[in-house]
């Protein structure tokens, strides 16, 4: 470990992997600090599924094309226009290999979901999900003779005008308490489990957000890039945050608790009042703004409200529904003024408009005269038993992040491209999110920018 590497990777999670991989495929000499334990290795990739890759026709994995266009059309949605054009558009091409390059890291694909994610035609989904996926890329990177060292927490970076000399450790590895490498690749994830520094910006409502992903995404090497120079980039108040159950742990509850039911139903707040179109768009291009709605509510809680009939429209989560006979018991159970809840479902059904229910398209069952109004799969609240899920702002992971370019090098606050400094993954996901999320996109972010930072760092080492 006293030796010098031609490149340092710190993050464990897919980013770091494919940098890691690329790196060592390109001739380099790859170390991988991952300072979480092993069992827990792998940052949020553990809990992922799919990633989402333009591709220009049906394969045996997916029922048709997702082109360029088309998903540069989602994001440009989805963001409200708040993306880097040239990065973005960069991305998606890349992406389209990016479908064979994982496989040939040992990654392996399943067949199409069907049901209500929507997703069999935009993304692929690993088979065994992101663990599996991810010992797949750790097998491929030891094999191929990348060095990898858990619990290897770095407290500080050595930086000279934008130039990376070396990583201190907080604890000596192989009686190296230093490492020193001719380039640095930043994929160490984001602030959400740093719940004081997420209060800097959401004030004490952080004190009630639910950190779906790994407890280890404390964001230390993010605010150590940025305090010795380099360009930030994003709105620390955005990130993918999703609804969760508000019954789920502090941390790494993961996909297990987060609810696909919103659009079978109502959504109410503390005061048993509606504040959002539940029907707004296709769930896996819209589900994650209802973590940011749930946050600006009282006390960060919301409750998702539907009836009998659509018990079996959506993915099951860990935590039962709560029920009630009546309107009035589930409101009791909830906690909700009984005659307040009742006065928004009878509002509500009093609204809904005759319509042919298709939950795979936007189809024409509405509301009419209500506000919020809900625009599709809007159906009345009247069979019992009633159910309801208690919700809280499940934070995945945050958009503030390292400016970086095309080489997924780092950019200086002077604007100069960093001398050795690269950055992939959910560290610098804020150059294409700039809000907003759509289900896979993460993984595409990491993949593709893990794939040309670790490329771009072997070629700066080399040189």
């Amino acid at each position: 470990m006293n030796r010098k590497f031609d490149v340092l990777v710190i993050g464990g999670g897919n980013a770091a992997l494919c940098a890691a991989i690329s790196a060592r495929r390109a001739g380099a000499s790859v170390l991988v600090l991952e300072g979480a334990p092993k069992f827990y290795r792998g940052g949020n990739t553990r809990h992922t599924r799919n990633m989402r890759c333009a591709h220009d026709a049906a394969t045996e994995i997916l029922t048709g094309p997702y082109t360029e266009e088309e998903f540069w059309d989602d994001l440009l949605r989805l963001t409200g226009g708040q993306t880097d054009e040239e990065l973005a558009k960069f991305m998606i091409k890349e992406s389209k290999d990016i479908l064979n390059w994982i496989v040939e890291q040992g990654v392996r694909w399943q067949p199409s979901l069907g049901g209500t994610l929507s997703l069999g035609r935009t993304n692929s989904f690993f088979l065994g999900g992101g663990r599996a996926m991810l010992n797949a890329l750790y097998l491929t990177a030891e094999k191929l003779g990348v060095e990898i060292a858990y619990d290897a927490e770095v407290i500080d970076l050595e930086i000279e005008d934008g130039m990376f000399l070396s990583a201190k450790l907080k604890q000596p590895i192989d009686g190296a308490s230093e490492i020193r490498a001719s380039a640095l690749v930043a994929a160490a994830g984001g602030f959400e489990a740093n719940i004081e520094w997420l209060k800097e910006y959401w004030g004490e409502a952080a004190d009630n957000f639910l950190i779906r992903g790994t407890p280890y995404n404390r964001g230390s090497i993010l605010k150590m890039l940025l305090a010795k120079g380099v360009q930030d980039i994003g709105d620390p108040t955005q990130c993918h945050a999703v609804a969760i159950d508000a019954r789920a742990p502090k941390f790494d509850g993961g996909i297990i608790t987060r609810h696909d039911s919103v659009v079978f139903g109502i959504v109410v707040n503390k005061h048993a009042e509606r504040f959002y179109d539940e029907g707004e768009d296709i769930w896996p291009k819209r589900y994650a703004i209802w973590g940011r709605l749930v946050a600006a509510q009282p006390d960060q809680i919301a409750y998702i409200i539907f009836d009998s009939t659509v018990v079996t429209s959506f993915m099951p989560t860990l935590f039962p529904p709560i029920a009630g006979a009546s309107i009035a018991e589930l409101a009791g159970k909830l906690e909700l003024d009984p005659a307040a809840l009742e006065k928004t479902i009878t509002e509500f059904n009093a609204a809904v408009q005759p319509g042919t229910f298709d939950h795979t398209i936007l189809d024409d069952c509405r509301t009419a005269g209500i506000s919020p109004p809900k625009t599709h799969w809007a159906r009345k609240i009247e069979t019992p038993p009633y159910l309801a899920y208690p919700v809280r702002p499940g934070i995945t992971f945050t958009y503030l992040g390292t400016r970086v370019n095309k080489q997924s090098r780092m950019v200086m606050k002077d604007g100069k491209p960093s001398a050795n400094m690269f950055a992939a993954g959910e560290i610098m996901a804020g150059n294409v999110l700039g809000k907003g999320y759509a289900a896979g996109i993460g993984m595409t972010i990491g993949s593709v920018f893990g794939r040309v930072a670790g490329r771009e760092a072997a070629k700066n080492a080399r040189n």
